[in-house]
């Protein structure tokens, strides 16, 4: 699905940049070749001005060496044409046939027939041909006896029209195989955190469905036996329906903690955010599991600086601390400590718990904070878990725009750090 997603987004990318390409090369191009054509006619026009310029220059006919059989010469070159082009013209009757030349290359009587049948056949006063491998440009003005055809050689710009279509070509091909491969990485690297969300979400619903099939199997079996012992009172079979109420207490907080990590960035905009005494806060959790600590044979040590203030929800972030405190509970031996400081840092306020304890290994601690994830899943299960509530906690700790991490050295200590903007 994801090779898909991606291969069509490298299609949709490649035809849009190629559009765009050629529409650039195209307009490029058709800017030069109208530039190249208006200086070809401004100089057709230039050279055909220098040879029937009205101050005698131009020239009187010239009779070959034959005796005048040839076509005579115009002795017109006195001056360089403009700019030095590679030109000529010919003189015609109303026939077309060659009068005079003006050239100053020798060039066979061929080469100008051959010219002038090209001037002829061509239905408009401006035109191009082929000859001798090279283009040439013309320009036809009728006078009293005939016609004045223009000859300029235009190899030069076309050539660079040429290697104009050539450049963009290999450039377009060029750039195509760089965006290829570049537009590739960059989809892959979108793609991927659409697919590791979409991994995530496959794996939270197997693990939520794996969650929920266990206490149904042991609600399912408490219920086979009562049906089996129908005709016993409901005192004899008061130990199978604690079972199946308390599997029941198990899914409903379960199915609780779900709904509450799935609605939390849809109530995000909803939820009433004010200025209150977060140091209180904190304390109050610490009062309301102190008869938890003591009966587990715990020491509890606490520092909380009075009177912090936090911008934010007060339930929630208490949901946050009994999260870590029932946390560092469960994981801490008997006979073990937790501390919890809570104190201005810098700018922010910080929450520390610390529980001595196994610790936990450095290849789980970056993972704690995911939904269903437990470092010991036998131990988990027997402390009641479900591996949701250092979820729950991390997704309200990022709602008030703070940040929360863990450090854990095996068999010593495990340290929760939460940071929260004041």
């Amino acid at each position: 699905m994801f090779i898909k997603l991606r291969n069509r987004f490298l299609i949709v990318n490649l035809v849009i940049i190629s559009c765009i390409m050629l529409l650039s090369f195209a307009t490029i191009y058709f800017i030069t070749y109208g530039n190249v054509k208006a200086d070809i006619d401004m100089e057709l026009h230039r050279v055909a001005e220098f040879n029937l310029k009205p101050d005698g220059k131009k020239g009187s006919p010239k009779g070959g060496p034959d005796g005048g059989h040839h076509p005579q010469e115009l002795q017109g070159y006195n001056d360089s044409p403009p700019e030095r082009s590679v030109s000529f013209m010919l003189q015609a009757d109303a026939q077309w046939n060659i009068t005079a030349t003006n050239s100053r290359f020798d060039m066979d009587t061929a080469f100008y027939e051959t010219a002038i049948k090209e001037a002829s056949t061509n239905r408009s006063d401006i035109g191009q041909f082929t000859l001798d491998g090279n283009q040439w440009a013309f320009m036809v003005q009728k006078n009293d006896t005939g016609y004045n055809v223009v000859y300029l050689d235009v190899t030069a710009q076309k050539t660079i029209l040429t290697n104009l279509v050539y450049t963009f070509t290999l450039v377009g091909l060029v750039m195509l195989i760089v965006i290829f491969f570049t537009s590739r990485y960059f989809a892959n690297r979108s793609i991927a955190p659409v697919r590791e969300a979409f991994q995530k979400q496959k794996q939270f619903i197997a693990d939520a469905s794996h969650e929920l099939k266990t206490p149904l199997a042991v609600i399912n079996t408490n219920a086979d036996v009562l049906l089996a012992n129908s005709e016993d009172t409901i005192d004899s079979q008061s130990k199978w329906l604690h079972r199946i109420k308390s599997e029941t207490e198990r899914m409903k907080t379960l199915t609780n903690d779900l709904l509450y990590l799935t609605e939390m960035d849809d109530t995000r905009a909803g939820i009433l955010y004010s200025e209150f005494n977060v140091s209180e806060s904190v304390e109050s959790v610490l009062l309301t599991m102190e008869a938890v600590v003591f009966e587990k044979d715990i020491t509890l040590d606490y520092e909380i600086q009075p009177d912090l203030t936090l911008h934010g929800n007060s339930e929630q972030i208490k949901q946050v601390v009994m999260i870590l405190m029932d946390n560092a509970i469960k994981y801490t031996l008997p006979k073990g400590a937790i501390s919890l400081t809570f104190k201005k840092h810098h700018s922010d306020t910080l929450l520390t718990v610390t529980n001595t304890g196994e610790g936990i290994s450095p290849e789980h601690v970056e993972r704690i904070f995911d939904r269903f994830y437990r470092a010991d899943p036998s131990r988990s299960r027997k402390h009641g878990g479900y591996g949701l509530g250092l979820a729950i906690a991390k997704s309200i700790v990022e709602q008030h725009k703070g940040k929360i991490h863990a450090k854990s050295v095996l068999q010593e200590t495990t340290s929760f750090y939460v940071q929260l903007p004041s």
